[in-house]
């Protein structure tokens, strides 16, 4: 039995003015059934409306931890 591949990606670390682009490119090239958990100094509320206008019901959200210095969300591809 195979597993959906996972990964993670600390925004922190992530250059300004790149970080959305990067995201979402990441996002959008998961198969159905792969996580992508992303770690962040703020809510990424931003990338989930985001997500959900451009890519609807593509992607189930899970915060893992929310604030108030670390957010933790576990995203993952549903079709």
């Amino acid at each position: 039995m195979t597993t959906a591949a996972s990964a993670i990606i600390d925004v922190r670390t992530l250059t300004p003015g790149t970080c959305r682009n990067t995201l979402v490119r990441t996002l959008e090239e998961l198969e159905p059934g792969a996580v992508l958990t992303i770690v962040n100094d703020h809510d990424p509320q931003p990338l989930r409306t985001y997500l959900d206008l451009s890519h609807p019901d593509q992607f189930a959200w899970d915060y893992l931890e929310d604030g108030p210095d670390v957010w933790r969300v576990r995203i993952e591809r549903t079709a």
